[in-house]
C-alpha cells in the first residue's frame, strides 16, 4: 500500500511539474520514458534546447534538500544517453534538470543539474 501511495504522489507531481513547464512556455514532448537504465520523468523543449527532467515529489517540503543526489541523477544520465537521440534529432541542445515539488512550496527547477 505504500509503494502505491508513493508512486501515485510520484504521478501527481510528473503531472504538476508539467503544468509549471507548459506556463514557462516549455512543450512537453514525453512522459515516463523507459529504458533499460531507468526512466524519466518528463521530456521538454523550449526552443533550441531539449530538457530531460527528473521530477521529485515529497511531502514535506524540508525533505526535498535530499530527494536528489549524484547517484539518483547518475542513473538519470544513463537513461537520457540512451534515448538522446530520439529527442535531438535537429541539433538541438540537452540538458537534464531536476524539478522538485512539495505541498505549499513554489516548485523549484534545477536547470542542468547533471554535470559529470
Amino acid at each position: 500500500m505504500k509503494r502505491q501511495l508513493a508512486e501515485q504522489g510520484g504521478r501527481d507531481g510528473e503531472a504538476r511539474a508539467a503544468f509549471w513547464l507548459r506556463a514557462k512556455g516549455w512543450a512537453i514532448l514525453d512522459k515516463r520514458v523507459k529504458t533499460p537504465a531507468g526512466e524519466i520523468d518528463l521530456v521538454a523543449k523550449r526552443g533550441g534546447l531539449i530538457a530531460f527532467i527528473e521530477v521529485k515529489w515529497r511531502r514535506k517540503a524540508a525533505d526535498l534538500d535530499h530527494a536528489i543526489d549524484e547517484y539518483r541523477l547518475s542513473r538519470v544520465a544513463a537513461a537520457v544517453e540512451a534515448v538522446a537521440h530520439r529527442y535531438a534529432e535537429n541539433g538541438e541542445d540537452i540538458r537534464i534538470d531536476v524539478i522538485l515539488l512539495a505541498p505549499g512550496s513554489f516548485p523549484r527547477h534545477i536547470a542542468n543539474a547533471w554535470q559529470p
